[in-house]
């Protein structure tokens, strides 16, 4: 049987890897190849802005000390040139017999690419351009055993990306930049909301009820108090709790985690923003998101226009407004409202081959149209007015219709973004609503949502009119980064085991 080029790959690594071993042993009988620091250092960066100005073929006296990660070699006899890589800039290399001399340039034969060097030489540019360290002397700081894919640049087997990030962070720039985006977003998040006022907090993972979503838990459990617990779906009721305590407004970007399916919109570990501010109602909460992602936006992006997928995509305020019914009403053709027999939105729902469960209303079905026949044409940003009571547990009861709350979802890119509403505060209204969830619960609906009687009791105790948001952080690194998936963003995602 002819060998496959899988067998005949895993046999080159065994092969590369068997040389690498070698050279380790033979590297230790005269030095140390993991060392324990290299200090001081200049960063390749300041080297790069402090020469931007040194011509071509002009050298210099300047002595510098840089250490990294060797990206590239070749040896040409009795030189060999370097591109060294610190974390994220390269500077070039220059090892000859002149200037190690003749033993220890050979000794700089048994370097691979990969390893990890720390060097000390003096700067001068290379007739074709590039700033370069003639080294008077090195040190092996790390040595790496496994070789870098030679094709990953461009590389498109995703998979092996997310699961091996630490090579991907390597050898494709985009996903560093990507890191860094995610990085400024949160930081210019952070901003706008501290200079507002806002407190930020921390909030419980292990919670013994997980509320504040509509999802499945993940389940653990804790020896010492003998008690089964839950990662958090949301910090929500926790957040909404400081509020009755008498904070003004809080917030908290938080991991919170959901036994769901794996998508590119979806991963089961994710990052979110959720504020929560007293005496204001869900429509203050409309117009302080548009200047909170357009302060952001124009602040990492340099400004409010983004190409997303191929599509250009304006962000710049005012957003489109429409209520649920409204939409999925021009959608269908047909009038949308609770005046319909249950019946006969289940027929429209089957005609737009949405499946419905016997324990729907019809505000599940209304909104479960919404998701099938609006939500993938909403690309540019539009928020979703006013969704029904059934789909929404924790919101207030709209003030002019009753099967309606007071809660609106901003939409892009055909996908949420964001969920805020008027927060419920009546405590009876509550628990009527906690019951319900719970009778779904019962009939095998692991999405709905437990009876919290300690949320009760802080409702009991008062709480002020007030307004919350929930923002997806990974999905707006998304927009801002032109990634189609969720797990471009996020350095470690969960794949299956290999």
């Amino acid at each position: 049987m002819e060998p496959t080029d899988e067998t005949c790959r895993q046999e080159e690594l065994a092969e590369v890897m068997r040389r690498r071993l070698e050279k380790l042993e033979q590297l230790r009988r005269s030095e140390e190849p993991f060392k324990f620091r290299f200090s001081p250092r200049d960063p390749i960066n300041s080297l790069q802005e402090k020469y931007a100005e040194l011509p071509a073929g002009e050298e210099t006296e300047d002595v510098t000390r840089v250490a990294g990660r060797i990206m590239g070699l070749r040896r040409h006899g009795k030189a060999t040139f370097c591109d060294l890589v610190d974390f994220g800039d390269k500077i070039q290399l220059l090892a000859s017999v002149d200037g190690l001399g003749e033993e220890r340039y050979q000794s700089f034969g048994m370097l691979d690419v990969g390893d990890w060097l720390g060097v000390e030489g003096t700067i001068f540019r290379s007739k074709r351009g590039e700033l370069t360290v003639r080294i008077s002397s090195y040190e092996l700081l790390s040595k790496s055993l496994r070789p870098l894919p030679e094709k990953w640049h461009g590389l498109r087997d995703v998979e092996t990306r997310y699961r091996q990030r630490y090579v991907d962070l390597l050898v494709n720039p985009e996903v560093r930049d990507a890191l860094i985006t995610r990085t400024r977003t949160i930081k210019a998040l952070r901003r706008f909301l501290d200079e507002r006022g806002f407190i930020e907090v921390e909030t419980p993972m292990l919670q013994p009820i997980p509320g504040g979503a509509t999802a499945r838990p993940f389940v653990t459990y804790h020896n010492a108090l003998d008690m089964q617990l839950y990662l958090r779906v949301a910090p929500e009721l926790y957040l909404k709790r400081l509020i009755v305590g008498g904070l003004e407004k809080v917030y908290e970007i938080n991991r919170s985690f959901r036994n769901e399916g794996i998508s590119i919109k979806h991963n089961p570990e994710f990052t979110m923003l959720e504020f929560y501010w007293a005496f204001v109602d869900y429509m203050d909460l409309a117009g302080f998101l548009e200047e909170m992602l357009a302060t952001v936006v124009r602040e990492v992006n340099g400004a409010m226009r983004l190409e997303y997928q191929g599509r250009p995509l304006e962000m710049s305020p005012p957003w489109r407004r429409v209520t649920m019914l409204d939409a999925v009403a021009a959608a269908t053709g047909q009038e949308i409202s609770f005046e319909r027999s249950l019946d006969d939105l289940r027929e429209l729902a089957r005609g737009y081959e949405v499946p419905s469960e016997a324990a729907w209303g019809k505000g599940k079905i209304i909104t479960e149209l919404f998701e099938k026949t609006v939500e993938p044409t909403l690309f540019e940003p539009t928020l979703v007015m006013d969704y029904p009571k059934e789909v929404s547990p924790l919101a207030r009861i709209h003030r002019s219709n009753p099967e309606l709350t007071e809660r609106f979802e901003l939409i892009v890119a055909n996908r949420e973004l964001a969920n805020a509403f008027s927060e419920l505060i009546d405590p009876i209204d509550q628990r009527e609503r906690f019951n319900k969830q719970a009778e779904l619960r019962r009939q095998g609906d692991e999405e709905a949502q437990f009876v919290d009687r300690d949320f009760l009791r802080a409702l009991e105790i008062g709480m002020p009119p007030t307004g919350g948001l929930g923002l997806g952080v990974d999905r707006l690194v998304m927009l801002l980064t032109d990634a189609p998936s969720i797990r471009d963003v996020i350095l470690f995602p969960h794949l299956r085991p290999e």
